[in-house]
Parts: C-alpha cells; structure tokens; sequence
C-alpha cells in the first residue's frame, strides 16, 4: 500500500523540479538554430554541416541514451538511482548551455564549436531527463495515480517552457533585446537558464521519495545485448516508439525554427509578435494538463486521439487558410487568425503528447509480465531518444527549407546587423530599420513556402502518428488492468 502522506508530497515536488529543465529544452531545441542563424553569417555547406551534426548527435543518442538507461539501472547508492544522475546531469548540462551561447567564434570554427558543445549536450541532458521520466513508474503502480504525475509533470514541462517561450524571443529580437542586439541577449538569456534549471530540479532531488524496492533485485550488468533485447522483444514499446517519433516531429516542426521565421518575414523582426504566438499556442493547453486525469476516467486514451486529432486538423486548416487568403495589409487580422489555428493544433498536438507518455511508461509492466524485468530505466531512454531525434529531424526540415525557399539570404542579413550592433558600429535603432528594409524583399512565394511546411506537414504526420496508435497500440487501459493484476497475483503466489 502506498504512502499517502508521501504520494501527495512528490505530486508537487516532483513536477516543479522539471520547470527549468524544460526551459533547458526549449532554449537550444526552439532558439539554438534562430541564434545561430540570426547572429553567425553562414554560408549553404557551413548550415549544411551544422544540420548534419544535430542529426548525427541524435544518431549517437541512439547508443547514449539506452546505456545510460542501463546505467542508471545498475546504480545503488543511498539516493536511489535517480538521483544521482540528475544532479550530475543538470549541473553540466548547465555548463554547457552557457558555453554555447556565450561564444565570439565565427565561420568554420564556429561550426567545429558547435559540433562539440552540441554533443556534450546531448549527453549531459540525457543524464538528468532519463532519470527524471524513469522515476515516474517508482512513484507509484497505481494507474490514476501515475496519470497524475505524468500530467502535473507535463503540465508544469509546459509552464517552464512557456516562461522561456514569453521571455526568449522579446528579449532577443527587435528593439527590446538586451544589450541592443541578439549577441549579447542570448549569452546573458542562457546564463539566467543555467541557474533556474538546477534550482528547480533542487524540489525534485531534496523533496521527492520514490519507492526502492529495486535495490533487492541484482545490479544487471551493462550490455548492448540486455539494452537490445529489451527494447526489440517489447512489441508494444516499438509500436509506441515509432509513433512518438512520428507525432514528435509534426509537434517540433513549428518551433524548430520555421515558425518563427515566418511571423519574422511576414509581420516583422519584433520578438514580441512570436512571443504571443507562440504563449497562446502553450498557454491553451494548461486546461488538458491540468484536467487529464479527470478526462481520462471519463474517456479513453484512443476516443480521446479522435476528437485531438479533429481539433488539431481545423487548426492546421485556420492557420494555412489565414496565411493564404489574407494579405500584408491585413496583418492584424491574419496574425489573429494564424495564432488561433495554432492554439488548436497545439491542443491537440499536447494531448498527443500526454497520451504518449503514458503509453510509454505502461510497458514497463508489460515488460515485467512478459520477460519478467521492469526495466525502467532502459524503457524510459526511448523517450528522451526519440524526442531528440525528431527535433533533429525538425532542424533538417527547417534548414531545408532555409535552402530550397532561399531564406539563408536574410536571416545571413539580419545576423551582419546583429554583429554590427554588438560592435558598437551601429545604433539598435539603425539596425532595426536596417532589417525592416531587409525583410521588405522578402517574396510571398518564400513565406508560402514556409507557411506550407509549417501546416500541411505536421498535420499529415499527426494523422500517421494517430492511425498507428489505433490499429498497433493494444495496451489501453483495460488491457493495463489486466497486467497489473496478473502481476500482482503472481507476486502473492511468490511469496505463499
């Protein structure tokens, strides 16, 4: 029997530690690429390789992060064996971040920086994001209980990345950046990041007391084959992985980068126009965070996808609809319009989101039914992987379609001014109407074409992500039922 005193005591410290973890997260995976390209000139083969190392680190992700589920497996020490990891993981990966984004390299040895600092992320973060997901199955057993910490946690990930989301591009771009330029505001706007991620996760690693049985059991050892094995004989677990990643990428794709150079080249290179777009597109999804719990007692999993699913394709359709049919002159209005397709998409995108997450973890227990191994750790690896993955995948999207709609000439224009102001060669205000005069050239055939890839792309892999799930997903919650009680029967019978 769980500990209610405990249990109502980790539902609050263990969602707070991710707030800014998750402002982590949406600094490098929604503005690493915007600060590169809007403060480093780049040529197509230098933004080529950097592409190709976002994607290669995802690659080597695909090794790093399932070792480091089975390390984290084999820990035992008198924290757990969490809680080690994520403090070692957030403090370097703090370190990183700040070195990132606080460099005056350019050209090829920007790039070579950028390879190395972008590795050491992705190793570093997965430290402390797989300790933190794989926690939730030894928090509790209990299935409404567990969909509790999973939305509270998703829900306070989304308010940490909104607050990065409401202060990040208004204090970057335009006449409100720091310092009077993009230079000097993202080095200090990653220094604050820094800090606020491990005083946050502080509430998780001091307040959070999970369930320990694990330490009776024998440290299995570290082996690609048992990492293997696990993964490839979970039927479910590679169904739901494959759908993930599909749904994450659709997610992904407006903030890998697209999104904001649109509204940049459609209604000007003022921070504070894809601050509020991108606020009410994560605000609107506080309501499903807060209220899943009580929705998923009324409604399962997969009629729930349905009408997510219808929500998120009218939005995709307001929004591909607004930017088509309504000119320059009537920005307001189209802005209006684009913005509130997007809150609807985004509804749906984040209910997708916290469907998955739930599906993820219950294999946990379909893991131990079957091969008689939870395997927390290895199982909540795929997670963080495959959401590195897709924003990989995302970045190539988006600088794919810097190239083929020949955007790279802009954003290499506005970077010249940011640099100039930072020199103290230019006044913020000569840059600003620099800029303006810059993205005055832009050709309605280019914003289309970010426009199409920003709408019509999510919406056909959303709806792949949503098939897969109805027809291959079998573990719904009557399913989940059954195995719970099947293992606990199986336990009394061990210990008559």
């Amino acid at each position: 029997m769980e500990n209610k005193a405990i249990t109502k005591r980790n539902l609050l410290m263990f969602p707070l530690g991710t707030v800014g973890r998750d402002m982590m997260y949406n600094l490098v995976t929604s503005y690493l690429l915007t600060f590169v390209l809007f403060t480093r000139q780049l040529n197509a083969a230098q933004l080529s390789a950097i592409t190709a190392i976002m994607v290669a680190a995802r690659v080597f992700d695909a090794l790093n992060d399932p070792i480091m589920g089975n390390i984290i497996e084999r820990t035992r020490s008198r924290w757990g064996k969490f809680k080690p990891w994520l403090v070692i993981g957030i403090l370097t990966t703090s370190l990183v971040i700040y070195a990132a984004f606080n460099t005056k390299l350019q050209g090829w040895p920007f790039v070579w920086f950028f390879g190395v600092s972008y590795f050491l992320y992705s190793i570093t973060y997965t430290m402390h994001d797989i300790s933190y997901w794989g926690m939730v199955p030894a928090l509790s057993s209990d299935a409404d209980t567990r969909n509790k910490f999973t939305s509270r946690a998703t829900l306070f990930a989304g308010i940490g990345g909104m607050m990065a989301a409401s202060f990040i591009p208004m204090l970057t771009a335009g006449e409100s950046a720091i310092g009077g330029d993009a230079v000097t505001a993202y080095g200090i706007v990653a220094l604050i990041i820094a800090i606020l991620g491990p005083a946050f996760l502080a509430f998780t690693v001091f307040g959070v007391q999970e369930q320990r049985d694990y330490n009776d059991d024998p440290r299995p050892p570290v082996s690609f084959k048992k990492i293997w094995t696990t993964i490839t004989g979970n039927d479910q677990l590679l169904w739901i992985a494959l759908i993930f990643l599909l749904q994450q990428i659709s997610n992904g794709i407006v903030l890998s980068g697209v999104g904001q150079t649109y509204i940049y080249v459609e209604f000007g290179y003022k921070g504070s126009f894809f601050t509020l777009f991108q606020m009410l597109g994560m605000m609107v999804t506080g309501f499903l965070m807060i209220f899943y719990p009580t929705i998923s007692r009324h409604l399962n999993r997969k009629k729930l996808m349905h009408v997510l699913m219808v929500v998120s394709a009218i939005g995709y359709v307001l929004m591909l609809g607004g930017g088509l049919l309504l000119p320059k002159s009537a920005a307001g209005l189209k802005f209006a319009i684009i913005t509130a397709g997007y809150m609807a998409a985004n509804f749906g995108q984040y209910g997708f989101y916290l469907i998955m997450m739930i599906s993820i973890m219950n294999t946990v227990e379909y893991n131990e039914l079957r091969h008689g191994s939870r395997d927390e750790g290895i199982v909540s690896s795929l997670r963080p992987f495959l959401t590195k993955l897709a924003s990989a995948l995302t970045v190539a999207i988006a600088n794919g379609a810097y190239l083929a709609f020949s955007i790279l000439k802009y954003t290499n224009g506005i970077a010249e001014q940011e640099q100039l102001a930072n020199q103290g060669l230019i006044s913020a205000e000569q840059k600003g109407e620099a800029i303006t005069q810059l993205l005055s050239g832009v050709q309605s055939s280019q914003s289309l074409g970010l426009l199409l890839v920003m709408t019509v792309l999510p919406c056909l892999l959303m709806f792949a992500s949503y098939l897969l799930y109805q027809k291959r997903y079998t573990l719904d919650e009557a399913a989940y039922d059954d195995i719970c009680r099947r293992l606990e029967a199986r336990k009394q019978k061990s210990e008559a």
